[in-house]
């Protein structure tokens, strides 16, 4: 169970004013709104909740375990072989610049605010390019949290950031939003619970299949006119 400290640590890393740029990335819902496929408040849930399950569960959420572990255990060197794959996985240039940018600005950011160890700091440091999910986790075992709680709030942030992007741009309003967002909770937990079955297999069980997403963000570097950076 998380204690106060390190909840408090958690809904910092986790709040919508960490100034690391995620309000700026839709990860492809803005493309499949260009598409039609995203049209109004059920199909933009379906699009979110269907990303968490066969998209964040099978890849980034268990990714996200490991190298929860490996900071953990200071295994710098497993560190940087899952940061550079995850970086290698990332099918468009803007999905791949979109961790960059986030994880560059995080790393920045645990840098300035001293969280850790110098070690740590300077094992992040040294990494380039850094992916989000690895500037994540080491936060996170800086500020000593928990890896299925630190799972949990990157999953949530993610799924906030996909609504606050649905409100916007399809366009919702916030209640309907807020509605959507209270119904992703269970998919949120089964998320979490997926990822923990798929980074303890032997091996881990990673799959990146998720050939619509690739699609569609592909689409979107060429798209006439836009809100979002991805």
């Amino acid at each position: 169970m998380t204690h106060l400290p390190q909840l408090i640590s958690l809904l910092h890393l986790a709040s919508p004013a960490l100034p690391i740029g995620g309000f700026s990335y839709s990860q492809g819902l803005e493309a499949a709104i260009d598409s039609g496929s995203l049209h109004d408040a059920p199909t933009a849930e379906r699009w979110i909740r269907d990303n968490l399950l066969h998209v964040q569960a099978q890849c980034e959420a268990p990714l996200w375990l490991l190298l929860h572990r490996h900071w953990l255990a200071s295994d710098i060197a497993q560190v940087s072989a899952w940061n550079d794959w995850f970086h290698a996985t990332r099918e468009t240039s803007e999905l791949r610049l979109e961790t960059e940018q986030m994880g560059w600005s995080l790393a920045k950011l645990i840098a300035q605010m001293e969280w850790g160890t110098p070690a740590l700091r300077d094992a992040l440091a040294a990494l380039s390019p850094v992916c989000l999910p690895t500037a994540f986790t080491a936060a996170c075992v800086a500020l000593q949290v928990a890896a299925r709680d630190g799972l949990a709030a990157y999953c949530f942030n993610w799924a906030e950031n996909q609504v606050a992007a649905a409100i916007k741009a399809v366009p919702l309003g916030q209640v309907a939003g807020q509605h959507m967002l209270r119904r992703l909770h269970p998919a949120v937990l089964d998320t979490v619970e997926e990822a923990v079955r798929r980074a303890d297999a032997t091996p881990p069980q990673l799959s990146t299949f998720s050939p619509m997403l690739g699609l569609l963000s592909a689409r979107h570097e060429t798209q006439y006119s836009r809100l979002f950076r991805s």
